[in-house]
């Protein structure tokens, strides 16, 4: 209160306040009396002024009308205008009931007074806020800049913008572009295929019709972006809009998809260029908090591999759940201090502890769990690249499988709550050493299903989007090169879904297991690498095989035309979640297991690739390995 009353703001809106009650309740008097006060009702004005004054300041006091920043006048203020002036209003007329019965005073003079008290009051705050808003864009939208009329626009400024979508998200990006001058954007007008939208408008700016009328607009000149701002588009839609979108030339951003949003708050910080993530247009995720967070609210949790697409993304999905302590685990030292700098800045309420170690040193492991006592784990740690993998097939061996049952034995041996080990869909009738190595990191982690009271689980799926390995991230690499575009095969398929369906799907699934299943995530359609490559150069505003070419360049080592989720008869079941599926493991002889994984750690050692291809097939039968010695490297295919 002090800092409002040494204020030179408080006085200045004082003095405002008062000349302004002052007026509207002697304009009140004019009104009744049609311009004419009489004798005797300008002795009342006269008499009960300055009742009226004090009290009512006091009201606005009382109801916070000075402690607003007036450049932030915002709706809440306005009912607090309401609400004083309605207070102040109705307590001096009860005042004059109860001393006066009204008599000798005339009742309407109060209900006008009261009406011009709240227009002048607040339409003073209201104008306070649209002249400083003005100010800092120099005048700018009160000269009109833009108006479409008969097809002409009448002036330009640095950045105009048409918003795709005239709902909740775009509203949001309207009025935060409004209320920061600094982003230098000037919105033109929505796009909305809602009959019932087109021709209203939204604070002021109009509904210009349906998102095909784009082309129509960006041939009159005066549009620099487009704005996509439908986050709950389904990718048939979304694959239209940016089809109708391209064919402008013009620049196109969007906002994120609901199913990237951990917080479900969209932000013009968050939008970003449409990519190939807006085309797969995969359904958002609806987790069941309730059981998630049975297993995650106030735990210690430990993720390896943490520094990863996957592990990433896991912890930052895992902090809405509030964990006592979350252990970052990666053998990367730059992935991990980056992670550590993210979480530190982003969520600082979250409490983590970065831990730099090797899921290959057994020893490491056992202290890092009696130190902290992990309740669930989530084992994303392993080597993918098929190639490098199939190329180095000992260093597979270490970390995906001598990795992969150290870990398990840990959190079997300081009873560990949940272990949930992220698999691969190239587990699946491998022809590859990566695949056989998760294959047997999956019959490692079965093999524990059973024993209490660790529940040991793993959830198998496909590619993902947007991880520093995926293909997409070398389509765009080499389409800034101009090209060409390296395809494996022209038929070649992959299931996709996105980092963040992949990690809401693997936390709803480590609530759902008992031990010893294989979850795996429905991947929907799978998608031609070729049509992803002509849709990525489209996106990049070239055009396929004119501008940049498409370059067939034969398989890789150990790569399928075809992946697969579940090997034929493995016997998968739906569960009560529409996007998850289970396979009841068989279980597996752990003694057999282990015997068979020291025979190929010796081998692994002495770095002898045939005899680690041979042993792996003795533990995984449908394993088919590739043959390096009649491989020819493909060019341009890394």
């Amino acid at each position: 209160m002090k800092n409002i009353i040494r204020s030179k703001n408080f006085y200045f809106m004082l003095f405002l306040d008062s000349g302004l009650i002052i007026g509207a309740y002697l304009l009140a008097f004019l009104l009744r009396f049609e311009g004419e006060i009489p004798a005797r009702e300008w002795q009342n004005l006269y008499s009960t002024l300055p009742y009226i004054l004090v009290f009512k300041l006091f009201s606005f006091g009382f109801f916070g009308l000075y402690r607003g920043m007036y450049r932030y006048v915002s709706l809440v203020d306005l009912i607090n205008v309401i609400k004083a002036t309605v207070t102040s209003s109705a307590i001096i007329i009860l005042a004059i009931l109860f001393l006066y019965r009204f008599e000798g005073f005339p009742r309407s003079v109060f209900i006008i007074d009261w009406i011009l008290t709240l227009v002048f009051i607040g339409g003073l705050r209201a104008g306070i806020r649209l002249f400083l808003f003005e100010k800092e864009r120099g005048f700018f939208p009160l000269r009109q800049v833009f108006q479409f009329r008969s097809g002409r626009v009448l002036s330009k400024p640095e950045k105009s913008l048409i918003i795709i979508g005239a709902g909740d998200a775009g509203e949001k990006m309207l009025r935060e572009i409004r209320d920061n001058p600094r982003l230098n954007y000037y919105v033109l007008g929505f796009l909305d295929d809602d009959p019932r939208k087109q021709s209203m408008k939204i604070h002021g700016v109009p509904v210009l019709g349906p998102i095909h009328k784009i082309q129509q607009l960006a041939s009159q000149g005066g549009i620099d972006e487009i704005l996509i701002a439908v986050p709950s588009a389904s990718a048939r839609q979304m694959r239209g809009i940016i089809e109708i979108c391209g064919k402008t030339g013009l620049k196109i951003q969007t906002t994120p998809g609901i199913g990237e949003l951990i917080n479900g708050k969209i932000s013009f910080k968050s939008i970003r260029e449409v990519s190939f993530e807006d085309l797969l247009g995969r359904d958002p995720v609806n987790l069941d908090v309730r059981t998630i967070g049975d297993y995650l609210i106030d735990k210690v949790l430990l993720v390896s591999g943490a520094g990863g697409s996957i592990g990433s993304e896991l912890c930052r999905q895992i902090t809405q759940f509030h964990p006592q302590n979350l252990i970052l685990l990666d053998k990367t030292e730059n992935n991990l201090f980056h992670l550590e700098m993210e979480f530190r800045q982003i969520f600082p309420e979250t409490s983590i502890t970065p831990v730099l170690g090797d899921v290959q040193n057994r020893g490491f492991l056992d202290k890092l769990f009696a130190a902290h006592r992990p309740q669930a784990v989530f084992h994303a740690a392993a080597y993918k690249h098929v190639p490098i993998v199939e190329m180095n097939p000992w260093e597979g061996v270490f970390n995906n499988i001598i990795g992969t049952r150290n870990i398990v034995e840990a959190s079997h041996h300081y009873e560990t709550e949940r272990f949930i080990m992220i698999s691969t869909d190239k587990a699946v009738r491998p022809a590859n050493v990566m695949g056989a190595t998760k294959r047997i990191a999956e019959m490692i982690t079965s093999s524990y299903g059973s024993v209490n009271p660790t529940r040991f689980l793993s959830v198998r799926f496909g590619n993902v989007i947007g991880s520093e390995g995926s293909v997409v991230h070398l389509f765009k690499k080499q389409i800034e090169r101009f090209g060409p575009v390296t395809v494996t095969h022209p038929e070649i398929t992959r299931y996709f879904m996105t980092i963040p369906e992949a990690c809401k799907l693997i936390l709803q699934a480590g609530a759902m297991g008992e031990g010893g299943e294989i979850f795996i995530l429905d991947m929907g359609t799978p998608i031609k690498i070729a049509n992803m490559a002509r849709d990525l150069i489209l996106l990049s505003g070239f055009k396929p095989d004119e501008d940049i070419e498409i370059k067939f360049v034969g398989l890789r080592p150990g790569e399928k035309l075809y992946e697969e989720l579940i090997t034929e008869g493995e016997g998968i079941v739906r569960t009560d979640y529409e996007k998850i599926f289970v396979l009841k493991g068989n279980g597996c002889d752990r003694h057999w297991l282990n015997q068979r994984i020291e025979e190929l750690t010796k081998l692994a050692y002495e770095q002898d690739a045939p005899g680690i291809k041979a042993k792996l097939k003795e533990i995984v039968p449908e394993y088919q390995p590739f043959d390096m010695n009649n491989f020819n490297p493909p060019q341009c295919c890394f």
